[in-house]
C-alpha cells in the first residue's frame, strides 16, 4: 500500500499541491500564484486555462522535489475557492469566459431582482443562501446571457458548468478524453442552485436562473475511496491515483482542524474570514444573517451542515495595498508601516471592495 497522500489547493490568489505521509506530515509543498484579472470596477476574473497549467506544475515540482511518483500516492483529493464559476466546452475543453471569482459583482441586479420578484425566500429555504453576488448561480446566469453561442451549447450539453474544484477534476481524469463531471455537497450548495434537503439540483431553483440541468455536474459525496476516477497517465501525475475526496475551502478547512462535532468552530484567515460551526445533521435556519450550509458528506453517511459567517475581504486587501495601489512590497510591511504610528487618529478603513457579507448580504 502506498503511504503518501496528495492534496490540491486551489485558492482564490494561488494554488499548492501537497503531500503528506501516513502520519499526517508534511512532506512537501509547492506554491504558485495566478493572475488576479479585474476588468473594471467590481469585476474579478481569472483564467481557468492558467489555474490548470498552474496545478499541473505545483503537482510536478512538488513530486520532483521528493523524488516519489505516481505510484507512492495512495490518492488525492482536491480543495478549491468555492463559487468561482467556469463554463467550458466538453468536447474541446476551452473554457467560454474567464473564471468570474466569488469576489466578483456584476450580477448584483440579478440578485436584488430576485428579492423584488419575491424569489428570495424560496432561494433562503431550499439552498440556505440569501440572493447575493457571492454565489454561483447568478454568475452562470451572466455567462449564459452575455457570452454568444453559450446559451445554445448548454442546451445542447456541449457547454458544462462547474466551480474550479469540477474543472480540476474534469482536467485530472482526462478532460476531453473521458474526464469525470462530478462536485460534491459543499460545493454544489454554494450555487443557489441545490436543495440543501435533496442534496441534488432544485428544479425549481434551477428555473430561476435559467441554467439548463444539463450543464451541471453530478453531486457526489464529499469523500469516498475512487469516487471520482483516477487520474490520467497523460496528465501531471504520470498514473492512476484514485481521486477520494473533494471539499470546497472552507469545508475542507473545517474537517482539517477536526470539528466533527456539532458547537465546533473553525474561523480562517485568508483573501477573507469564513467562520463554520458544526450543527451536525440538523439543518439550523439562521435569522441572523448567517448562511447555512453543506459541512461535509462522507460516503454514505448522512450529511453534516453548518452555519457560516462571510468577510469577503480581508487578506486580499493586503495584496490590494501591494498590487493595486502600490504602496507596500509584500505582506510583512504592512504590519512594519502599522506601527510607526500611535494610533489611527479615529480613521477605519472597511475593505467592502465585495460589498459586506454576513449579516448584511
Amino acid at each position: 500500500m502506498p503511504d503518501f497522500v496528495g492534496a490540491v489547493d486551489q485558492g482564490t490568489t494561488s494554488t499548492r499541491f501537497m503531500i503528506f505521509d501516513h502520519g499526517g506530515n508534511e512532506i512537501a509543498i509547492h506554491q504558485l500564484e495566478h493572475q488576479q484579472i479585474l476588468p473594471r470596477a467590481g469585476w474579478v476574473e481569472h483564467n481557468p486555462v492558467e489555474i490548470w497549467e498552474r496545478t499541473r506544475a505545483v503537482i510536478e515540482t512538488t513530486l520532483g522535489k521528493t523524488g516519489l511518483s505516481a505510484a507512492d500516492l495512495a490518492a488525492l483529493g482536491v480543495t478549491n475557492q468555492r463559487e468561482t464559476t467556469v463554463v467550458w466546452n466538453r468536447r474541446t475543453g476551452r473554457p467560454y469566459y474567464n473564471a468570474i471569482v466569488w469576489q466578483d459583482t456584476r450580477t448584483d441586479r440579478i440578485a436584488s431582482a430576485l428579492d423584488r420578484e419575491g424569489k428570495g425566500e424560496v432561494i433562503r429555504r431550499k439552498a440556505g443562501l440569501p440572493p447575493a453576488t457571492y454565489f454561483s448561480g447568478g454568475k452562470i446566469q451572466w455567462i449564459l446571457e452575455n457570452v454568444e453561442g453559450v446559451r445554445e451549447a448548454a442546451e445542447a450539453g456541449e457547454a458544462i458548468f462547474g466551480n474550479t474544484d469540477t474543472w480540476l477534476l474534469w482536467n485530472l481524469t482526462g478532460g476531453t478524453d473521458g474526464g469525470v463531471h462530478v462536485t460534491d455537497p459543499t460545493n454544489a450548495g454554494r450555487t443557489m442552485l441545490m436543495n440543501l434537503e435533496t442534496l441534488d439540483w432544485d428544479d425549481e431553483l434551477l428555473s430561476f436562473f435559467g441554467v439548463p440541468r444539463a450543464m451541471l455536474p453530478q453531486i457526489t459525496p464529499s469523500s469516498y475511496p475512487d469516487l471520482y476516477g483516477v487520474t490520467r497517465s497523460a496528465g501531471p501525475l504520470h498514473g492512476e491515483v484514485p481521486l477520494s475526496g473533494d471539499l470546497g475551502d472552507q469545508q475542507a478547512a473545517t474537517v482539517g482542524q477536526v470539528c466533527f462535532s456539532p458547537g465546533e468552530a473553525k474561523n480562517t484567515y485568508g483573501t477573507g474570514n469564513f467562520l463554520l460551526l458544526n450543527t451536525g445533521t440538523e439543518l439550523v435556519r439562521s435569522k441572523h444573517g448567517l448562511l447555512t450550509t453543506v459541512g461535509y458528506q462522507f460516503g454514505d453517511d448522512k450529511p453534516v451542515y453548518a452555519l457560516e459567517g462571510s468577510i469577503a475581504v480581508t487578506g486580499s486587501a493586503v495584496q490590494w495595498l501591494r498590487d493595486q495601489l502600490g504602496i507596500i512590497s509584500g505582506a510583512s510591511q504592512s504590519e512594519s508601516l502599522a506601527r510607526q504610528v500611535e494610533d489611527n487618529g479615529g480613521v477605519y478603513f472597511v475593505p467592502a471592495f465585495s460589498g459586506l457579507f454576513a449579516p448584511y448580504w
